[in-house]
C-alpha cells in the first residue's frame, strides 16, 4: 500500500505467478494466476482467479462456478462496477464477468485466442493480441449476440513504439495501450 504522497506504507502477499492485476472501483485487487500460482502452495491462488482487499484479505474466488478449471489468466478490465477476466484452460479461452457486490459470475467462450487486452462497454468488447517487441497489436471488435461474443472486425493497429507483455489496460469501454513511452486509447 502507498500513502497519498506515493510512499510505501505496508505490503502483503497475494500469491505467486501473477499473470495480471486489475483494480475495481471499490479498491479491490483482482488477480489471475499462472500455473505456479494455481498448482503451487498458496491456497487462495489455486482457483486461478481471486479478489483481495487493500488490507490483503482474500474476498472472492470462483468456488467451482467457472465452466472449467483455469490454467492461467490473460487480461482483465472493469466496466462500471463489473470486472471482466480473460483466462484460458485446456478447453480454450474464456471471458468471465464478475459482479463484485454479489460475487456472481457469467462466463462466455472467448472468440479470440491469445487475448492480452480487453475493454468492455455494454454489448461491445475490444480484444487485443500483441506482437511482442513490435509496434503493433491485432485489435478485434466483438459484439454480444444471443449470449455469445462474436468477432465483428479485426485490424492490425500500428502503435508509436514496441509493445511488451501487459501493455493493455481496459477501463469503462476504453482500452489503453502502452507502446514504448506512449499511451494510446481505443474506444469500444
Amino acid at each position: 500500500m502507498y500513502s497519498p504522497g506515493g510512499y510505501p506504507v505496508s505490503h502483503f502477499c497475494i500469491g505467486d505467478d501473477i499473470d495480471f492485476l486489475v483494480s475495481d472501483r471499490e479498491g479491490g485487487i483482482w488477480a489471475s494466476y499462472g500455473d505456479e500460482g494455481i498448482y503451487g502452495d498458496h491456497p487462495q491462488t489455486s482457483a486461478g482467479l481471486a479478489r483481495w482487499d487493500t488490507d490483503g484479505t482474500h474476498t472472492w474466488g470462483p468456488r467451482g462456478r467457472l465452466p472449467v478449471w483455469p490454467l492461467g489468466g490473460s487480461a482483465g478490465a472493469t466496466e462500471d462496477a463489473m470486472v471482466w477476466l480473460a483466462w484460458y484452460s485446456h478447453e480454450g479461452p474464456f471471458l468471465s464477468r464478475v459482479d463484485p457486490a454479489t460475487g456472481d459470475i457469467t462466463s462466455y467462450r472467448n472468440p479470440v485466442r491469445d487475448t492480452d487486452g480487453i475493454a468492455v462497454r455494454g454489448t461491445r468488447m475490444l480484444l487485443t493480441h500483441r506482437f511482442h517487441n513490435r509496434p503493433g497489436v491485432e485489435l478485434n471488435r466483438a459484439e454480444l449476440v444471443d449470449d455469445a461474443w462474436v468477432t465483428t472486425s479485426q485490424e492490425k493497429l500500428r502503435l508509436p513504439g514496441p509493445v511488451v507483455m501487459r501493455c493493455a489496460q481496459g477501463r469503462d469501454g476504453v482500452l489503453w495501450l502502452r507502446a514504448g513511452d506512449t499511451w494510446t486509447q481505443v474506444e469500444a
